[in-house]
This record gives structure tokens, C-alpha cells and sequence, in this order.
């Protein structure tokens, strides 16, 4: 499945404040149907926050797909990253962004809003969203991936 035309979420800290309002007005050009969980402004706010509003809005059925952008893409990513079921990819080239998509089903991607240019970050999420995951052999790699979520519970 691509994303481009499901539901996506977007949400970001105060550093990614900037790229997010790019991403989400292109996304909302692709008319791509978009939740927007903030940040809404450059005051400083905590970037676990919105990784896990983004998390638990995929797991809840409100997005079946989104970015999260911090300063470094880094802190967002880890947060992301605790909830099960969850695969969320930092990316920073056009590559990344669809072997993550391709070979490891991430289902949101992260960006670094202090690094990425609006016009390099857009690639980024266009490539994202539009690359399917080819399953097969990779099917299994995930598989294991979420195992190891449930074996430390």
C-alpha cells in the first residue's frame, strides 16, 4: 500500500515547528487527509510528547500513517519507536526514505526539522508515502522485528 491518499498525522516539537507547517501544507496539496497533533509554534515543548501523540494515533485507527519532525529527528524517532507495532524510520535522503517504506514497513518517518531544507524534506515525504512495502522476504524481517517487541514486555 502506498500512503499518499490515507490518513496521515503530523506533529512535531518546537524546533520542527518550521518544517512541519511546510510538510503538512504540501501533504494538504496532495490531498492527503491530514491530523495535526502540534506543535503550534516555536515555544519550546517536549519532543516525547508528540512522538507518542503521533504513535498512538496510528495505533488508535485515527492515521494509518505520519511524520514527526524534531530538531534532529532523532529524540522523536526514539519515542516513536516504544510503542508497538510501530515503525518509525529517520530519514534524511529520498534512498532511506523508500528502503524504509520498501523493506521495512515503517509507518511513520522522521525528520530533522533543524537540517532538512522544506525542499528536501517534501522528497523525503513524496517518497515516503509513495513507496509500497514489497513484503516477501522482508515480511519475515518485520515479523522478527515486532518479536523482539513482545519478548521484552
Amino acid at each position: 500500500m502506498t500512503f499518499l491518499k490515507h490518513q496521515a498525522v503530523i506533529a512535531s516539537d518546537h524546533a520542527g515547528f518550521p518544517l512541519k507547517q511546510e510538510v503538512a501544507a504540501w501533504l494538504q496539496g496532495q490531498d492527503c487527509p491530514l491530523l495535526d497533533l502540534g506543535t503550534d509554534s516555536t515555544n519550546s515543548v517536549d519532543y516525547p510528547d508528540f512522538g507518542q501523540a503521533a504513535a498512538q494515533a496510528i495505533l488508535n485507527g485515527n492515521a494509518v500513517w505520519g511524520v514527526v519532525i524534531c530538531g534532529t529527528g532523532i529524540g522523536i524517532s526514539i519515542s516513536a519507536n516504544r510503542f508497538k507495532w510501530i515503525r518509525c524510520a529517520l530519514c534524511g535522503d529520498v534512498e532511506t526514505a523508500m528502503l524504509a517504506r520498501r523493506h521495512n514497513d515503517a509507518n511513520l518517518l522522521a525528520l530533522a526539522g533543524r537540517v532538512l531544507s522544506p525542499d528536501l524534506a517534501r522528497k523525503i515525504v513524496q517518497a515516503f508515502a509513495e513507496t509500497a512495502f514489497e513484503g516477501g522476504r522482508h515480511q519475515e524481517r518485520v515479523l522478527k522485528i515486532d518479536a523482539i517487541m513482545f519478548e521484552h514486555e
